[in-house]
């Protein structure tokens, strides 16, 4: 069986996550191959699709959020993600269970004794005016009957959880600084979720399969729980295993794939990429070593916006005060020097925040 080490699967993920070469393919096509953005921090998006589409113009994303053909909503590990509608109706009733699950391991003592199915029917009640509602409107709805949990724990478990919704804008769009105004899903959208089809081989799971595979591969079944915080898809995996190719990482793992997915070949030049925080092609995976060395682990899960380097994080990245800052993770040569410059002055145009200056430390 043949081994792919780190260098190997570095550049696949880059292959595949658009970061090798720009894409010109449109922003709902490219969300949909990325399985989604994940967007709690709602510029972060704008970021992550300019470092991969060619021409990438932020008014592209926003008439796709303000036409219904994206939305923002929890859904991939109980986090907010910009997905294509399609893939949010298809996609929500299969992740129903870990959405309650994550909610309630959060706050077990704090729900303890609540009827989960008699709450939702609540909140569904007062959301069926279709007026959209902040969490905290929502919540106020209701407690009165449940006075019992914390108004952001009742709030969270009705919103993330309970009742699969949309957050609509202008929360999301360019430059815009707005709160959370939330509306059922299939009201935002005007369709109803899919349903989860009859019969044990998961075929939605299938689905989430093969697309993590497209956009994350070649890859282990424990990177695909990491992905999607579903329990591994033991079901879907083993249905579609004879149509998946089988490799091993240096450490033994069994990795699945695509037949015919991008592999490029380990010394295939990688360009500077700058990242926005919570970055797909870093949280995608269980096994982050591909990608970001062991030391800068907490990194991907703290917010940092970082840059790509040789297809590593090498760097992180800020804005204050109009200025642009690196702060590089291990000294860069003169040439990798000058890349990360040169994306950077591009980046400050793109970002349109009156950047004057960008500084790139030289000192770690």
């Amino acid at each position: 069986m043949t081994v792919l080490d780190s260098r190997a699967l570095n550049r696949a993920t880059l292959a595949r996550q658009h970061l090798l070469t720009r894409t010109d393919t449109s922003v709902p096509e490219a969300v949909a191959h990325l399985c989604g953005l994940q967007a709690q921090e709602p510029q972060e998006p704008f970021i992550g699709l300019w470092s991969r589409l060619a021409d990438f113009k932020p008014e592209q994303l926003d008439d796709a959020l303000t036409g219904r053909t994206m939305v923002r909503t929890h859904l991939m590990r109980r986090t907010v993600h910009l997905v294509t509608s399609d893939d949010a109706l298809a996609w929500r009733a299969r992740h129903d269970a870990m959405l309650r699950q994550r909610v309630l391991g959060t706050y077990r003592r704090e729900l303890a004794g609540i009827d989960l199915d008699q709450i939702a029917a609540a909140g569904r009640a007062a959301m069926a005016d279709q007026q959209p509602r902040t969490m905290r409107e929502l919540v106020q709805a209701l407690e009165d009957r449940w006075p019992g949990p914390p108004r952001r724990v009742l709030g969270e478990l009705l919103v993330a959880a309970l009742i699969p919704m949309a957050q609509l804008p202008p929360r999301g769009l360019w430059h815009q600084r707005a709160g959370v105004r939330n509306l059922p899903l299939a009201t935002w959208l005007e369709r109803d979720i899919d349903p989860l089809p009859a019969g044990d081989s998961d075929p939605v799971g299938q689905q989430l399969l093969r697309r993590y595979l497209a956009a994350y591969g070649p890859a282990a079944s424990a990177d695909l729980r990491a992905w999607c915080g579903l329990a591994g898809l033991p079901t879907a995996v083993k249905a579609a295993r004879e149509e998946l190719v089988v490799f091993r990482d240096e450490r033994g793992r069994e990795l699945l794939d695509l037949p015919d997915a991008p592999r490029p070949h380990p010394d295939t030049p990688a360009p500077v990429r700058f990242l926005p925080a919570f970055d797909n092609a870093i949280l995608g995976y269980h096994d982050r070593s591909r990608i970001i060395d062991a030391p800068h682990l907490g990194l991907s899960v703290a917010g940092h916006r970082t840059v790509l380097v040789d297809g590593r994080v090498t760097a992180t990245w800020t804005v204050r005060s109009h200025h642009l800052r690196i702060s590089p993770l291990r000294p860069l040569t003169t040439l990798e020097q000058e890349a990360v410059r040169a994306e950077a002055q591009d980046l400050t145009a793109f970002l349109d925040e009156d950047i004057d200056h960008v500084q790139l430390d030289t000192e770690n």
